[in-house]
């Protein structure tokens, strides 16, 4: 009834130049002429609207910041769907099937509270300076020693994240059609560079808005058969717990988020809820969804300032629900995925999935479960949507390194002064260099046992630090630009080198993560708390040492030092504090159910 195809797929990573042209043996399924219908339809429109849009994309303005035209609705849900790729959906849904639902911390407390904080305090500083990018705001605050670190922190992060996206499109296409994954990346990153260099952050905003109404048709029919299957929630944690009693599954509590996080030992992950709260809830969060300019930048193309505060609230609700399409597809997985013989399937890491092994990776999982419950056009449906994801990944990884790029380093490093026509020419190149970076970034995932555990590395080296100094730049009116720098520059080195430490010496992990039990996900949470506290402290220090601008200079810059716009009144249902306020209501009921 569910299934189609049960062979495994044997499809190799590295192939001959002959073999690019050549699809691997051992597709789960194949496509019928409706799902095909259905994936060159999306891809029709992905490029009419690239092509549409290029004659609005003539401007610096127009092509980095879209013209800063975006509606709240529009902006908000660009801003959450820039975090919704094909490396979001299948990279936790892989997480969750190997440490349960405490993957969904990094949905709500890993999301919620930060986006709410840089919609309703941070969002008016960014939007007032008139910014193009986080490193453009540090160049305001402390001067251009810290912003040329951040941006080139931040361009080499995007490239090596889109890279991510390129694999993650790539192992959906191998694991569901049999395509091997080197014909994958080449075709699909090309696609992405024609897309992406017509019609700027504008052509990539459309795109996710049409790639979050695609993920959510498309993905939504995976949980719900799931489920019914399963015999409701209660019945799939009833299986879980058969399996984890029976050895079928790694012993661990895989249906609550905060009951196992009183001790090292008690979860599957191997974290305690220290590191959950201030690792992932603060350091990592307010990192990601207050610093990331890949984020940043879609609030930023917000009309005025009541739109740029109200699209990350608006975005807030929709990544409340997004766990149910992400996260119950890895639980299910635990207990629905089978083998031929009919006995329940076992997903291994990524590394151990070699070619002829007959394995399937934890990062499978999502498309395994597509193949198990959708019949002909509905696979096509569901495919299109992770290559909707995967686009609209890829594209806001690839815009946003074009912009950083740019005005970041380009502009203030290389050619200082030209007309507006060449900048917005040099970003249309730095898209295409972005590509091809991104496909060399592709092969280095490979190596990892799950996607999430090298995204989260990469946050933990780029994005922790970054917020130590966005923070103390912005509350502090003490801090001094030679603290910026020397704070942000510490901070990374502090991240990558205890990273090295645990890989050169696996002992150290008891000093990172504070338990030899900590596995790669909990080591990235105290990695990125140790090194925003580093930050902070270097930081602090030495701008005590060091001269502080004049309060003249921190207008617009600094809590405190800047005049925020009064915004007229508005009805009570369009005011941003009535709906951040119903946000919090409702993620406390979650953390509560799901206790």
């Amino acid at each position: 009834m569910f299934g189609l195809v049960s062979a495994p797929v044997t499809g190799g990573f590295v192939g001959s130049l002959p073999s690019l042209l050549a699809f691997s043996a051992g597709p789960l399924a194949r496509l019928s002429p409706l799902d095909i219908a259905v994936i060159a339809i999306y891809f029709a429109m992905v490029i009419w609207i690239g092509f549409y849009l290029k004659k609005q994309a003539n401007t610096s303005e127009e092509f980095f910041m879209a013209g800063r035209e975006m509606t709240a609705w529009i902006a908000g849900l660009s801003f959450v769907s820039a975090n919704l790729g094909s490396l979001e959906l299948m990279g936790w849904a892989g997480s969750a099937y190997q440490y349960g639902i405490l993957a969904a911390h990094w949905y709500w407390v890993g999301a919620i509270p930060a986006m709410l904080f840089l919609g309703m305090v941070m969002m008016p500083f960014y939007y007032v300076c008139k910014t193009h990018s986080v490193p453009g705001y540090l160049k305001l605050r402390y001067g251009p020693g810290a912003s040329i670190v951040s941006a080139f922190s931040f361009a080499f992060m995007t490239v090596l994240m889109s890279g991510v996206n390129m694999f993650a499109m790539a192992e959906v296409m191998k694991v569901v059609l049999g395509w091997d994954l080197n014909f994958s990346i080449i075709v699909s990153s090309l696609a992405v560079a024609a897309y992406v260099a017509l019609g700027g952050l504008r052509s990539a905003i459309f795109n996710e808005v049409l790639q979050f109404m695609l993920i959510w048709g498309g993905a939504l029919l995976v949980p719900i058969l799931g489920l019914v299957e399963a015999g409701g929630w209660d019945g799939l944690k009833a299986k879980i717990a058969h399996n984890v009693q029976s050895g079928l599954v790694p012993p661990g509590d895989y249906t609550h988020m905060w009951r196992s996080m009183g001790h090292f030992s008690d979860n599957p992950m191997g974290i305690h809820w220290t590191g959950i709260v201030f690792g992932l809830g603060f350091a990592i969060s307010f990192g990601y969804w207050t610093t990331d300019f890949l984020v940043v930048q879609r609030v930023l193309a917000a009309k005025n300032l009541r739109s740029a505060r109200m699209a990350p609230v608006i975005g807030s609700f929709f990544k409340m629900g997004v766990p149910f399409i992400v996260i119950l597809p890895g639980l299910l997985g635990l207990v629905v995925l089978q083998n031929p013989d009919g006995s329940l399937m076992h997903l291994v890491g990524q590394n151990l999935a070699t070619p002829g092994s007959g394995l399937h990776s934890y990062n499978e999982v999502l498309p395994l479960m597509m193949v198990r419950y959708m019949a002909p056009g509905l696979l096509g449906l569901g495919i299109t949507a992770l290559i909707a994801g995967f686009m609209s990944g890829m594209a806001g990884n690839v815009s946003a390194f074009s912009a950083v790029w740019t005005y970041d380093i380009y502009k203030p490093l290389i050619v200082k002064s030209a007309r507006d026509e060449h900048y917005v020419t040099v970003g249309r190149w730095a898209t295409i260099l972005g590509v091809i970076i991104s496909i060399g970034t592709a092969y280095m995932v490979m190596s990892a046992a799950g996607i999430m555990d090298y995204v989260q590395a990469l946050f933990s080296f780029f994005i922790s630090p970054l917020l130590g100094v966005v923070l103390m730049g912005m509350f502090w009116k003490r801090a001094t630009r030679q603290a910026g720098f020397w704070g942000l520059l510490i901070g990374t080195l502090t991240s990558i080198g205890l990273y090295a430490w645990v890989k050169v010496d696996p002992s150290a992990v008891r000093y990172v993560a504070f338990s030899p039990l900590a596995q790669a996900l909990a080591q990235d949470m105290y990695r990125a708390l140790w090194s925003v506290t580093v930050t902070v402290i270097v930081t602090f220090v030495v701008s005590l040492f060091t001269k502080p601008k004049p309060l003249a200079e921190l207008d617009g810059v600094v809590y405190g030092a800047t005049k925020i716009p009064k915004e007229d009144p508005v009805p009570i249902y369009k005011n941003e504090w009535l709906w951040a306020a119903l946000a919090i209501v409702l993620f406390l009921g979650l953390n509560i159910y799901f206790w």
